[in-house]
């Protein structure tokens, strides 16, 4: 069977609402089954949506954006800027319109990607993703080597990744890539982890 991490869903829809509260916003938000965490917003976005920094007027980017939490808290934080929000499932793409719609939000652009493959020339202030880690290291790393080329310049990465699911790896690529004093963890909660990696 397909999970999550895939452009077509077949499993049967199960719609249901959430009501989601962080950083002083509520959200309402349609899930489904066939997306990634169905029944409530991961712990691991929460964290993640806890700690990101977002400046104002910045160009935002959500990796694996699903029915759009971490975008549209983004979009909610940087009113005057713009989020792309991301995802290789088309269901979970669809949700994410809907939940920007339901909400008010409309600084958001909601398109298919498979990690930034879509997106090749464009630049970013911030990206953030929980990224899609059973769809293998390789995606994700990818994702971190994509991220890194198309950050401007004092750019930042923010990812969410459970220290059992990889993080030592994950950091030891996203050094490689920014630079060793350039990758920090900003928090750490229940075995989830966050680095923000910063482009000099």
């Amino acid at each position: 069977m397909a999970h999550y991490y895939s452009k077509e869903q077949q499993v049967a829809h199960n719609k249901r609402e959430l009501t989601f509260n962080l950083r002083g916003i509520s959200l309402r938000l349609w899930s489904d089954a066939g997306v990634f965490s169905k029944g409530s917003v991961d712990y691991g976005s929460r964290v993640l949506i806890e700690h990101m920094e977002i400046p104002a007027n910045s160009q935002v980017l959500d990796v694996g954006c699903g029915y759009g939490p971490i975008g549209l808290i983004a979009a909610k934080l940087n009113p005057s800027g713009h989020v792309t929000m991301v995802d290789v499932n088309d269901r979970a793409l669809a949700l994410a319109q809907e939940n920007a719609g339901l909400n008010g939000v409309s600084n958001v652009t909601i398109h298919e990607s498979d990690g930034l493959n879509a997106l090749v020339g464009k630049k970013y202030d911030v990206i953030l993703t929980n990224p899609p880690i059973r769809a293998g290291k390789e995606v994700v790393h990818r994702i971190f080597e994509q991220s890194y080329h198309q950050l401007n310049g004092s750019g930042s990465l923010w990812i969410v990744i459970q220290k059992k699911q990889g993080a030592p790896s994950a950091v030891e690529k996203l050094q490689d890539l920014f630079g060793k004093d350039s990758v920090e963890e900003v928090a750490k909660d229940k075995g989830y982890r966050i680095y923000r990696a910063l482009k000099s």
